[in-house]
Order: C-alpha cells, then sequence, then structure tokens
C-alpha cells in the first residue's frame, strides 16, 4: 500500500514549494495563491466527469444510499467536518451522510 501512495503525484515533494519556510510572509502568500490557481486549471477538463459521479451519488441517494467519507488525519477531519455539514445545510437526515476517521478511539 506504501508503495501506491509514494508513486501518487500527490505524495510527491512540489519543488516549487521546497523552501516556503525561509520565505517572506507576502512570497509565502503569493506563492500558495499562484499554486491554488493551478488547482482550478487542473479541474477544469475534469469537470464533466466530477457531474458524472455526483449524478451517480444522487441516484444513489434517491435509492436510499449513503455516503461514507473515510480518511485520516486531514482528509478524515474534513470529510466529518463536510458529513456534519450535510443536515443543517441541505436538509439530509443525520445517518444519510457519514464521516469515517482512522485512528486510536483513546480507550
Amino acid at each position: 500500500m506504501n508503495h501506491m501512495l509514494n508513486s501518487l503525484i500527490t505524495e510527491q515533494p512540489n519543488p516549487l514549494t521546497d523552501h516556503i519556510d525561509e520565505l517572506p510572509s507576502a512570497e509565502i502568500m503569493e506563492l500558495i495563491n499562484k499554486e491554488d490557481q493551478r488547482i482550478a486549471e487542473l479541474i477544469q477538463p475534469l469537470i464533466p466527469v466530477i457531474a458524472q459521479a455526483a449524478d451517480r451519488i444522487l441516484k444513489a441517494f434517491q435509492s436510499g444510499g449513503r455516503l461514507f467519507y473515510v480518511g485520516a488525519g486531514t482528509s478524515g477531519r474534513l470529510g466529518i467536518l463536510d458529513a456534519s455539514e450535510c443536515p443543517p445545510t441541505y436538509g439530509t437526515p443525520p445517518s444519510m451522510v457519514q464521516g469515517i476517521i482512522a485512528g486510536d478511539s483513546g480507550q
């Protein structure tokens, strides 16, 4: 599994931000902003695929299905946050969208 993660582009160091910790604050903000803009450009051609996924999720919901976010660390926390926002924002039943986060239960 670790080998698979190491091959993902999202898990590779970004040479454009190698020394971000050494930059003045304004340059850090500029660099982060520039990198954020790249995301929108990369997502643009994927909109039809993302829309197809959303349509499939909607069909599953209409058939009584549920959505589970599963993650660890930041991805887990974001999934929990998104799931918790669905009932008040979209009026979904709390059991419809669930977040599962990996980690120690503390017991």
